[in-house]
């Protein structure tokens, strides 16, 4: 399969999925090798779950399928170009590469806008719109101080 194959399967997945009424209209391929890993469509709606966007499905599935959680070697065709909470995860994934077909803004355009995510991101904690505040630092620091020290730790 190509590229434009790619894609146009991730396309296909989110035209069905949303027709199907399992959410929004996106769909996503995980491909390694020339062949598709995993596939992703929007269930927001269907699981009562907002991170279950079409790419991180499509990422949770891909890990249980190659049994594991780096994902290097792989690409992602996605769809729509990704929010803030999949860009992080695809790079958490470490994915070699995005492909994608409809822009953040085609996706603002239909109610989908992501703006306000990425200007919230770079304020300053207090300027945020949801109210956010640190707690007992020197109680949580126990649990990084003990990660420091673990001899077998899988570092990712």
């Amino acid at each position: 399969m190509s590229g434009a194959r790619f894609m146009r399967r991730a396309i296909a997945l989110s035209c069905e999925r949303m027709a199907a009424g399992d959410g929004g209209p996106f769909g996503a391929v995980i491909v390694r090798g020339g062949a598709i890993v995993a596939e992703g469509w929007n269930e927001v709606t269907s699981t009562n779950d907002p991170t279950a966007h079409a790419e991180m499905q499509a990422i949770r599935r891909a890990c249980r399928e190659l049994g594991r959680f780096d994902l290097s070697g792989c690409e992602i065709h996605t769809s729509c170009e990704p929010c803030p909470m999949c860009l992080a995860a695809i790079y958490w994934a470490r994915l070699d590469r995005i492909h994608f077909a409809n822009s953040r803004e085609d996706a603002a355009a239909i109610g989908f806008d992501d703006a306000f995510l990425y200007r919230e991101i770079p304020l300053p904690l207090h300027e945020r719109q949801i109210p956010i505040a640190r707690l007992l630092p020197e109680e949580g620091r126990l649990a990084f101080d003990a990660w420091t020290a673990k001899p077998d730790k899988v570092r990712y």
